[in-house]
């Protein structure tokens, strides 16, 4: 059966739809329980591949006197200062290399995952992960300012990737394990696996289809057993002893809300508005990680708290007191500028530990002010962490996600409720002003657009030169009336295609102008002297949602597919469009709410 032709589509659209669903029964059961067991393996590799990553990251700060601790511990000050600037010097050379080897020139991130999995084009490149996650290791070793939560989601979306590839599965088990492996990296960086299973579902899968929720629980729960009972790394930071806020005060939170998804903004278009300035120096693109390097340390001589993740810094500015109203606004200000200097300059990293460290610093310097006016100094703790959640929760576009992250990390439903309110206008405000997450703004930039849907991705993603048929009928110019209408008869079809000797395409011929011609006894007359019919033509890289909207200019039965040179590659009939359409829907909607 030929599923190009147009009795194929005709076929197709009057099957009887038997309701039945594809892998039900006890062989669905065994498929279903084998992804569960597949995803808990992935989630252990995950775990495991993060925390090694982690660690190898805390050993290279101590190392390389990137930490609080090493710096303190180091009793030489004038070498300390060299270290300081050299160290992200160096570190960036060595980044610059490493991306050398990556053909897109860049470390991949987790935008690459979710790009991966919406268009379900494809699997993710082993070699391209392991060298981000280097690259991702070496930025983070060295003191960058970028953040170890996006290399590590990367790392655990290519070791599911690659499980999948490895056991010959297809694409919806591919982006499942996918899902398990961000799930188990984040709920191993973070000891939070409910957070890690609603990150997987809102970020990367966007739906909870049920037959994607238990494989990604359990990939996130043998994260967590792995992070917190084998390897006993703790929680991110505890909170104890809470006072309960005012009621006025929810209205503050909301305020931090609101502002916070202003900073949130800043911050993305701060990293972007550098990458785009770092397209126009005139310095080699392997050369420009080790300028920002330099850059970055030469200011961490008089603000160090800006090298590396930032964590103590971030565990500081929960405590009331700890650092000056002056203080705040000079971090939050140099880190924000750090993380888009070294981001937007090619250092590997993510932007989910700097928005953390931004945002806690922001929501410390609001309880700060509401202090000085006479504010609850035992509610301190509430505005650094409305504010961490106010930016973070617009930059990746997880605002449950941020939630759970607060609750697991405290065990606090009052601190969690707080959150609620900023988040409840963080993310609406930026998502309207800047873009649902910096990773969409990325993938926009890149000429995916998900605002309108995975299905809209999916067929941007598919191209016209998978559905091309050779059926259409090609006329040579020199050929008479008379022959192409006995042609175009003998093939069943209303409409030819001119195309020369060197097999360019020279328009389209419809049956009905034919026969006038003949009629005005014109029948030996070259095809090549008759009026061509007005037809839209498209290239083989063409996606199917772009053919789909042409199609309303088409009158005909079929598009004609040229290069860039005019070369004739064939057609694409309207009913192969329609089928590609139904086939993508089907499987899409197979696989979000399908249950075998």
């Amino acid at each position: 059966m030929d599923l190009r032709s147009p009795s194929t589509y005709t076929f197709y659209m009057t099957m009887p739809d038997t309701g039945k669903v594809e892998g039900r029964g006890a062989r669905g059961v065994l498929r279903f329980l084998g992804l569960v067991a597949l995803g808990g393996v992935t989630g252990g590799l995950a775990a495991l591949a993060a925390v090694g990553f982690v660690s190898a990251v805390l050993w290279l700060n101590d190392l390389l006197l990137v930490s609080p601790r090493g710096r303190m511990m180091f009793a030489h000050p004038e070498w300390l200062a060299v270290a300081t600037v050299l160290v992200p010097t160096l570190g960036g050379l060595v980044v610059g290399q490493l991306h050398r080897a990556i053909p897109e020139g860049r470390p991949h991130t987790p935008a690459d995952a979710i790009a991966a999995v919406q268009t379900r084009r494809g699997r993710l490149p082993p070699r391209a992960g392991a060298l981000s996650a280097l690259s991702g290791l070496v930025s983070l070793g060295a003191g960058a300012s970028v953040g170890q939560y996006g290399p590590l989601v990367h790392m655990g979306a290519s070791l599911g990737s690659a499980g999948a590839r490895l056991l010959r599965l297809g694409r919806s088990e591919d982006n499942i394990t996918i899902a398990c492996g961000v799930a188990a990296a984040i709920a191993t960086a973070f000891n939070a696996p409910l957070a890690g299973i609603v990150f997987a579902h809102e970020v990367v899968l966007r739906h909870y289809a049920l037959r994607a929720f238990a494989p990604v629980a359990a990939a996130a729960l043998v994260g967590h057993v792995i992070a917190g009972e084998v390897l006993e790394r703790g929680a991110l930071f505890h909170v104890v002893d809470l006072a309960i806020p005012r009621p006025w005060e929810f209205a503050v939170f909301l305020a931090i809300g609101g502002l916070g998804a202003l900073v949130a903004g800043g911050y993305m278009h701060a990293i972007l508005g550098v990458g785009r300035l770092a397209q126009r120096l005139p310095l080699a693109t392997p050369l420009r990680p080790a300028l920002a390097g330099a850059l970055l340390g030469v200011t961490a001589l008089w603000v160090p708290d800006i090298l590396g993740m930032g964590q103590e810094t971030l565990r500081f500015a929960t405590i009331a007191g700890a650092f000056g109203g002056t203080e705040l606004v000079v971090v939050m200000v140099l880190k924000l500028a750090a993380t888009a200097l070294c981001l937007g300059m090619g250092f590997g990293g993510g932007v989910f530990s700097p928005a953390l460290v931004i945002g806690t610093l922001f929501g410390a310097l609001c309880g700060t002010l509401v202090a000085l006016v006479g504010g609850a100094q035992d509610t301190f703790v509430f505005y650094a962490i409305c504010g961490m959640v106010a930016v973070t929760a617009p930059v990746i576009g997880a605002p449950l996600t941020s939630l759970l992250i607060v609750f697991e990390l405290t065990g606090s439903y009052a601190l969690t409720t707080a959150a609620l309110a900023s988040v409840t206008l963080a993310s609406p405000i930026a998502a309207q002003l800047f873009g649902r997450s910096l990773f969409d703004i990325q993938l926009t930039a890149r000429g995916l657009d998900l605002s309108s849907g995975r299905s809209r991705a999916v067929l941007e993603a598919a191209r016209l030169g998978d559905l091309l048929s050779q059926e259409g009928v090609t006329l040579r110019p020199e050929t008479s009336v008379d022959a192409a209408i006995k042609a175009l008869g003998q093939a069943g079809h209303g409409e030819a295609y001119l195309v020369d000797g060197q097999g360019h395409y020279r328009g389209s011929l419809t049956l009905a102008s034919l026969e006038v011609m003949r009629e005005a006894g014109q029948g030996t007359t070259p095809i090549a002297d008759c009026p061509t019919t007005p037809r839209p033509v498209l290239g083989p890289e063409t996606s199917v949602w772009m053919a789909m909207r042409h199609l309303q200019e088409v009158t005909g039965e079929a598009i004609a597919v040229v290069d860039e040179h005019h070369v004739f590659h064939g057609v694409v009939f309207e009913a192969s469009i329609a089928r590609a359409f139904l086939r993508y829907s089907d499987e899409l909607r197979r696989e979000e709410h399908g249950t075998g």
